[in-house]
């Protein structure tokens, strides 16, 4: 078992040998399996990802991907690792915040977080359940490095902005639960048939007992029109205005 976890593969032929890991594309790096992973999932759900399945999207050998992520787990990990990676390259190619005359520029760069969180995890829909799943498992310590300076990144503008340390840490559990929690609602699917013209029966409301559930029904065609980031940054404002008035 430790020999196929490093990579190791016997042949029954003589001394055992290492799986190559150089794939269609060249020899793999962490990189680019996380990638490859990230790509299969946007295209066919977190159902379809598997070493094996991993491995021929990249023409190697499911072994070979044992040394990049030492288990399944792992290679969920890294996709969190993945998600946050590209939050930080979005990061670097904005303009930073500045304060303006309605917000000073911790408030700023808090709604430049939470837009670029947003807009990554709106282009992976797939993956973002394992930002609530994975983080569940994982203990802080052992969170993906890029995860660790997204939370450090947002605690030193709370610290910034004068709140102690205590009131700090509020506000910053306040933020990922509002931010994670409106994208998740966003990402909840609504249509029942996609291919039904008329509205009420595109969205199944034919499902739905009138008599238990009137104003879910009459609600429902609003509902399925998303909020966007400017329904986030309104809760957010609010969010930091309740901590503000302490």
């Amino acid at each position: 078992m430790a020999e196929e976890e490093a990579g190791v593969r016997r042949t029954g032929r003589g001394p055992a040998r290492r799986a190559s890991d150089r794939g269609r594309y060249g020899r793999l790096s962490r990189e680019r399996v996380l990638a490859s992973a990230l790509e299969l999932v946007d295209r066919e759900g977190l159902g379809a990802l598997s070493m094996r399945r991993l491995g021929a999207e990249l023409g190697v050998e499911a072994m070979a991907l044992y040394r990049y992520a030492a288990s399944k787990d792992a290679l969920l990990d890294g996709l969190v690792e993945a998600l946050y990676l590209e939050l930080e390259e979005r990061l670097s190619i904005e303009p930073p915040a500045r304060a303006t005359a309605e917000a000073p520029a911790w408030r700023t760069q808090l709604h430049r977080i939470a837009r670029a969180t947003y807009d990554v995890c709106l282009a992976h829909p797939q993956a973002v359940p394992l930002l609530s799943t994975r983080m569940l498992a994982v203990p802080l310590a052992r969170r993906p490095s890029a995860v660790l300076r997204d939370h450090e990144r947002v605690l030193t503008l709370l610290g910034e902005a004068g709140y102690d340390e205590a009131t700090a840490s509020s506000v910053f559990r306040s933020f990922t639960a509002w931010l994670l929690g409106y994208i998740s609602v966003e990402l909840r699917p609504m249509v029942d048939n996609p291919d039904e013209p008329d509205p009420a029966f595109r969205l199944g409301l034919h499902r739905l007992s009138p008599q238990e559930l009137p104003t879910l029904r009459a609600t429902a065609t609003s509902l399925v029109e998303r909020g966007g980031p400017e329904d986030l940054m309104a809760g957010l404002d609010a969010l930091l205005d309740r901590f503000a008035r302490k």
